[in-house]
């Protein structure tokens, strides 16, 4: 999480399956550093030399290096559990499409919508967006959340 991440974007509390409805949206924001790129090679044991190795990475296609596709992909996960549906939700599924690379010191921003809404089973889709600082898209799909605030404790 970044220092970037708005404190009003945040859902510390949750929501549950009947305070959210199609169209409900939220965003934050989050500059990828060198040290999120070394840190994250480090938890998956992802050390491609297009992430960790300049001299490497000028020679490629993308003339530097660049950040782990799933690095970024990640932060569907913070929209996830701090944002919609927020606190004590379940993440089930996602998927993404990797339109362009981030490059270290771009800052992305990750807005989700609400798309769908199963009320049922208390699960909810939303629509993932994650932008760079030009607004390009460099990552775009859906994320699928169990909305839990409100259910007893088994």
């Amino acid at each position: 999480m970044s220092e970037r991440l708005d404190p009003d974007s945040l859902n510390m509390k949750g929501y549950s399956i009947d305070e959210l409805y199609i169209g409900k949206k939220a965003s934050f924001t989050k500059t990828i550093t060198e040290h999120d790129v070394y840190t994250f090679a480090g938890l998956c044991c992802d050390f491609n030399p297009l992430h960790v190795n300049a001299e490497y990475a000028k020679k490629s296609r993308f003339g530097e290096r660049i950040a782990h596709g799933m690095l970024t992909a990640s932060l569907y996960s913070t929209m996830i559990g701090m944002c919609i549906p927020g606190a004590d939700a379940i993440f089930l599924g996602q998927s993404c499409r990797f339109v362009r690379p981030v490059k270290f010191g771009d800052t992305v921003t990750i807005t989700g919508e609400v798309t769908e809404i199963r009320k049922e089973k208390r699960i909810v889709t939303l629509k993932m967006t994650i932008v760079n600082q030009r607004g390009e898209v460099v990552i775009e799909g859906d994320a699928t959340a169990m909305a839990n605030k409100g259910m007893e404790q088994v």
